[in-house]
């Protein structure tokens, strides 16, 4: 034992060996079903504190995170850091996608990197932890030491992780309360589901043939979509497989799920439960349930599937469960029932379906959108602005500064009051001059916001590297494509008062030109059509005449490497999200959604692109 205060982070292990932290509120949530001791059921279900974890579970048994609609077993720990270090501090360092996303950084990445940061060093070179990156500071970006291919980074503020203080434990285990196996046990729960849980496990145990009378019932209609269990079958009903056996296409059987999930705790001796019997074991379990007849395992899944429901526990997702599927849907709530026994609280449903577009809409139902005009839009290659050197683009937004200050340039690291240290190609401006920005106030050499500027994609354009302050019109390197917009008679989901905007983007492949990573390389064009959806509401309509702001300036996508599928050279999503599918959000690009009509606006104008944008275009 270990006498400390330290953050715990509840992390999982993913498919490359690597250790990916939960984030604080769930980690927060873990961590209060960990503290509540057998009393909380041995299971946290994730969806409770994060709607995008709804398939999981985490069984703290075996110490194993559990995907209901899969059958998918991965490692977790419960893991201590120092409090003064990032997680108890509540920093996340994070790295930017190529759709735009970010995505946390693995903890001791994450802590390496902050430690820098507070030492107030410019760069941090991550070789010594095993990755070849180097974490520029002044800009903001990882720098890849094999490619130089560069990702922006960020430092924001979350909840502060979980608090311990006192004796820690050097391994992980459950429960966490060192005495609480020779401590008096906690009275039981007595809400539905820990009643009937410790019900099936005491007629799983004892092999009792006689009905489970559930101590909750519901009588009106189940909600839609959860499985529907038939009443107990009359005279003449076709008994089981006489193998014993669920045949159909849920990927873990149930026996196994309860070895690899209980394991070293039989699914019938639950720590804490009154109704396990000394020298119960999980082989006595199985047997036990091996004997009761159809009708009774029946009625057993009709008051698991009911009282689960009725008291409002998760519930778990099982493809093919009707259909062309032999599986008969009160096998499934069979289950539910074994998946209950091993202390993981869960009913099982229908699984949502993607729905990624609208009903058929014929030609004479497409109306174009009031106050825009026309219905669809085209790009061209890049027109090179001629005339202006990158001295005379920066000279409009730029004021000489005669007596720099004792400070750093943030670009290449040097005094202000020394010669710029940027060693590339040479401008033609002196190394030594020092200019402010008019708007946001930051200094910098001249010499090196010139170079900058030819690094970067030349429109006349210029955005402060510090606050991120746009001078001019920014635009982007979108290859040439179509966009078109009408309006079809369907509602999405969370507008039910409106039609629907719906957007098709079509970008054909093609040959990369100066201002694209690899130029004259052929690129791909993978998705195309791409079909969006907005809802045709007054902000909705706002969103729609600043994407094709955004799209005339080029910035609604790029080429790059594809997040999703590895692909380089190929059209991707430039930081400005869009919804694709139209009646479901299983993926998160989807409705409904309170917040991403404001999202959008949000990201549209950190690109440059607000309401004065349209009235820019139209001059």
């Amino acid at each position: 034992m270990l006498l400390a205060s330290a953050v715990v982070v509840w992390e999982w292990l993913n498919e490359h060996g690597r250790w990916r932290p939960y984030s604080p509120a769930v980690s927060h949530h873990i961590e209060a079903v960990v503290r509540a001791g057998p009393r909380a059921g041995g299971s946290v279900v994730l969806g409770q504190v994060d709607s995008r974890l709804a398939p999981y579970i985490i069984d703290l048994q075996s110490m194993n995170q559990f995907r209901q609609d899969t059958g998918t077993l991965r490692p977790v720990r419960r893991n201590y850091y120092d409090p003064s270090s990032a997680p108890g501090k509540g920093v996340v360092w994070e790295w930017e996608n190529d759709n735009g996303s970010w995505t946390p950084y693995d903890m001791e990445v994450g802590i390496t990197i902050q430690h820098a940061y507070e030492k107030q060093h410019p760069w941090i070179d991550l070789t010594s932890i095993g990755f070849s990156y180097v974490i520029d500071f002044s800009t903001m970006g990882q720098i890849n030491r094999q490619t130089q291919r560069q990702r922006r980074v960020r430092r924001r503020l979350d909840l502060i992780y979980p608090m311990v203080t006192g004796t820690l434990p050097k391994t992980q285990s459950w429960p966490a309360s060192p005495g609480s196996a020779t401590s008096p046990p906690a009275p039981p729960c007595s809400c539905p589901q820990c009643v009937l849980v410790m019900s099936v496990k005491a007629a799983v145990v004892n092999g009792s043939h006689g009905p489970l009378q559930p101590t909750a019932t519901r009588k009106n209609v189940p909600p839609s979509g959860m499985v529907k269990l038939p009443p107990p079958p009359g005279p003449g009903a076709k008994p089981l497989d006489s193998t014993g056996t669920i045949r159909g296409p849920v990927k873990t059987a149930p026996s196994q799920t309860i070895r690899r999930q209980a394991s070293g705790t039989p699914a019938g001796a639950t720590a804490g439960s009154p109704a396990s019997p000394p020298g119960a074991n999980s082989k006595t379990g199985r047997v036990a349930l091996a004997t009761l007849n159809r009708t009774n395992l029946q009625r057993l899944a009709i008051a698991q599937s009911r009282v689960l429901i009725a008291s409002g526990v998760p519930t778990v997702p099982v493809k093919n469960l009707n259909g062309s599927s032999p599986v008969n849907p009160a096998l499934a709530g069979i289950t539910g029932i074994l998946m209950s026994a091993a202390g993981l609280p869960v009913c099982l449903t229908r699984p949502p379906k993607l729905v990624l577009h609208p009903p058929p809409v014929s030609k004479s139902e497409i109306k174009s959108i009031p106050g825009v005009s026309n219905t669809s839009r085209k790009t061209t290659k890049k027109q090179a602005r001629k005339g202006k050197t990158p001295e005379e683009v920066l000279k409009k937004y730029l004021q000489k500064v005669r007596h720099p200050p004792e400070e750093d340039c943030t670009i290449c690291m040097e005094r202000l009051t020394a010669p710029s240290g940027y060693k590339g190609p040479q401008p033609t401006v002196k190394p030594d001059l020092v200019g402010k920005l008019s708007r946001c106030g930051h200094i910098y050499h001249i010499y090196c916001l010139v170079a900058m500027y030819n690094n970067g994609n030349k429109d006349g354009s210029l955005q402060c590297p510090t606050c991120k302050t746009i001078y001019g019109v920014k635009t982007g390197t979108q290859p040439p494509g179509k966009m078109e917009y009408h309006l079809i008679p369907h509602s999405l989901p969370g507008h039910p008062d409106c039609k629907t905007i719906r957007i098709i983007y079509s970008i054909p492949p093609g040959i990369q030109g100066p201002e694209h990573p690899n130029p004259g390389k052929s690129f791909s064009a993978r998705g195309f059509p791409r079909h969006c959806y907005l809802p045709d509401s007054e902000k909705g309509r706002k969103v729609l005449k600043l994407l094709l702001v955004a799209w005339d300036r080029r910035l609604i996508f790029a080429i790059g490497t594809s997040s999703t599928t590895g692909e380089s050279d190929t059209v991707i999503w430039n930081e400005v999200h869009h919804k694709t599918e139209f009646g479901s959000n299983l993926t998160g690009h989807g409705y409904p959604d309170a917040n991403y009509l404001d999202n959008v606006l949000a990201e549209l104008a950190a690109q440059g692109i607000s309401e004065d944008s349209t009235a820019q275009e139209k001059d």
